[in-house]
């Protein structure tokens, strides 16, 4: 499997998984009615159990790794899979479009993360990528993108809560696999995120248990969106600096937005189709401008230009 995916562009995979995730809607329909933290909280349970066998070398490699990576784990788990989870779950069950409108933060704090915490610092070239991606990811969202709409404060706190604690994830997740294997950091994500996402079932006074039929959905939502989706997430990210993971993941609320037409009985017109397309070219061309600049570049600058 992983001699498979290595001959796949990291960035690639990237979008690939966030592409998962943006399904979510199509599994999260039948148990809205679920508390999110109940929601979240079962997530976890199952996603730490698949991945049991990790927990003990994850954790002792991270804290031989030290201090500061503990520190990222614990910030991934409990905020990016933990909290930021659940307020996005909260804010597809009050607004669907403004929890995906607010996804757009994302890939702005990211970059902006990236260049603070890790010195990733992209080409200038790149920013016409960052540009085109936003925009499209505007048109997909707005279906009059000259007279945008926002409906409901709570929930657009809520997804925009939920931005930029994944956009730190991206980051921190980033410099986690500088030292920790993409495996074990799945691992201490999940675990962190069920001790945050139990911390909250206890706040809320929420169910620990959603019964039979929940349950088995929320097992789907742990296996494809979380296992399967971070498995591909985290091993694309050991090869693509947190920058263009940025840009790739803006394939997660445009498949957001088309599952939606089912889910929510959403429909598109003509300028978000056209906003899709243009996401669609940006991921794609992506890992073949990569390509280009590190062919580009003097032998002796050829790790620099990978990252770049």
């Amino acid at each position: 499997m992983r001699l498979r995916l290595v001959a796949i562009p990291g960035v690639v995979l990237i979008a690939v998984a966030a592409a998962m995730w943006g399904t979510d809607p199509l599994l999260r329909k039948s148990i809205l009615s679920v508390p999110a933290s109940t929601i979240v909280f079962g997530e976890h349970v199952f996603l730490v159990l698949l991945t049991l066998p990790l927990l003990i070398p994850a954790l002792r490699a991270v804290w031989a790794a030290g201090a500061s990576y503990v520190v990222a784990a614990v910030v991934v788990g409990a905020g990016a899979s933990g909290a930021a989870t659940i307020l996005f779950t909260q804010a597809l069950q009050h607004d669907f479009v403004s929890a995906v409108v607010m996804q757009k933060a994302q890939p702005l704090v990211a970059v902006m993360g990236a260049a603070v915490l890790l010195g990733e610092r992209p080409r200038p070239r790149f920013g016409w990528f960052l540009a085109a991606g936003l925009g499209g990811l505007w048109l997909v969202n707005q279906p009059h993108p000259l007279d945008p709409s926002a409906r409901g404060l709570r929930a657009v706190l809520e997804a925009l809560g939920a931005a930029v604690l994944w956009a730190l994830g991206t980051v921190l997740g980033r410099y986690l696999i500088r030292r920790v294997s993409f495996e074990h950091v799945l691992a201490l994500r999940f675990l962190f995120g069920l001790v945050a996402s139990a911390v909250a079932v206890l706040a809320l006074s929420a169910e620990w248990y959603a019964g039979a039929r929940a349950s088995a959905w929320i097992l789907s939502l742990a296996v494809v969106t979380g296992l399967l989706a971070l498995a591909l997430y985290y091993y694309g990210l050991q090869r693509t600096p947190a920058v263009l993971s940025s840009l790739a993941e803006l394939t997660n609320p445009a498949v957001l937005v088309v599952a939606g037409i089912y889910a929510y009985s959403i429909g598109l017109v003509w300028s978000q189709w056209l906003g899709f397309g243009i996401i669609v070219l940006v991921v794609t061309l992506l890992p073949i401008e990569r390509r280009r600049v590190v062919a580009e570049a003097p032998p002796e600058l050829v790790p620099a230009a990978a990252s770049a």
